[in-house]
C-alpha cells in the first residue's frame, strides 16, 4: 500500500461542499471532492472525464493548523439591472496548513499523480480561483498506508510558527487532528456529500462518502520546549 501527500498551505483556502446561492462557506477541512478537482486539473482532465478512478483513492487530512475563519463579500450587479446592486457572501480559512493523502495499492498510478502536480497542465488551486496553493504542493509518495503516512510525515509549519507554540505554551504539546475515510470498525463516523461524480457545468454531480475522525496526534519530532526560558536582553552585557 502506498500514500501520496500533499501540502494545502496558502494565504487562502475555501473547501465548500454544501454552498447555496449568494453564500459560499467553507468547511474546515479539506474536501475530497476539492482535492480529487486539484489532481485532475494537474492531469489536464476535461470537466466531464471520468472521475471514477480518482475516486476510488481513500482520501484523508491531518490538521497541521487549522487557521482562522475569515468572510469577505464581493458588490455584484443584476445581469438585467445594471443600476441594480447585490451582496456575496464568501467564506474562507486564512493561514491554514494541512496534509492530505491519497492512498492506493498501485504505486505506478500515485507516481503519475505526484508527476502531473509538479508540472500541472491546468493551474491549481486550494477550492477557488483566488486562492493558488504555496509550494512545495506534493511531498511524495510514501511506501505506508493513509494514517501511518499522516501519522509520520513531519509537521508541515515553519521554524517560526513552532517556536512560538513553544514559548506560548512551555511543556505542552499541540495536537494534530486526522480524519480520513472510513475504515473498519471506525467510531465518530459522518456521511458528506462530497464524492464527485462529474464537473461538468452543465450539471454537476456528488455522491455522498463516510469518513471518521480517528483522533489526534502529537506533531513527529516535536519538542515541547519545557526548557526554555525568557529572553533576557542583558544576559549578554557584562557587569561593572
Amino acid at each position: 500500500m502506498s500514500t501520496l501527500l500533499l501540502r494545502l498551505a496558502a494565504p487562502l483556502q475555501s473547501w465548500g461542499i454544501d454552498s447555496r446561492f449568494d453564500t459560499r462557506r467553507t468547511e474546515r477541512l479539506p474536501s475530497k471532492s476539492g482535492v480529487i478537482g486539484l489532481v485532475a486539473a494537474a492531469l489536464g482532465l476535461r470537466r466531464d472525464a471520468d472521475l471514477s478512478e480518482l475516486c476510488a483513492l481513500r482520501f484523508g487530512v491531518r490538521v497541521d493548523r487549522d487557521g482562522e475563519l475569515l468572510r469577505d463579500f464581493h458588490t455584484a450587479h443584476h445581469p438585467s439591472d445594471k443600476n441594480k446592486a447585490y451582496v456575496t457572501n464568501r467564506h474562507y480559512i486564512a493561514d491554514a496548513v494541512f496534509i492530505a493523502g491519497l492512498e492506493s495499492d498501485d504505486r505506478d498510478f500515485l507516481d503519475s499523480l505526484d508527476k502531473a502536480l509538479r508540472a500541472p497542465v491546468y493551474p491549481l488551486f486550494l477550492g477557488r480561483r483566488s486562492c493558488p496553493p504555496t509550494l512545495p504542493l506534493s511531498l511524495g509518495v510514501r511506501d505506508a498506508d493513509l494514517y501511518t503516512s499522516l501519522k509520520t510525515e513531519p509537521w508541515q509549519v515553519s521554524e517560526y510558527i513552532a517556536e512560538m507554540c513553544k514559548r506560548r505554551n512551555p511543556g505542552r504539546t499541540p495536537m494534530l487532528r486526522i480524519v480520513t475515510d472510513e475504515y473498519p470498525g471506525a467510531r465518530n463516523r459522518a456521511v458528506l456529500r462530497d464524492l464527485p461524480e462529474s464537473f461538468d457545468p452543465r450539471g454537476r454531480r456528488y455522491g455522498f462518502r463516510a469518513a471518521s475522525d480517528t483522533g489526534y496526534i502529537a506533531p513527529p519530532g516535536f519538542e515541547t520546549g519545557a526548557d526554555l526560558t525568557e529572553h533576557d536582553p542583558f544576559s549578554e552585557l557584562e557587569a561593572d
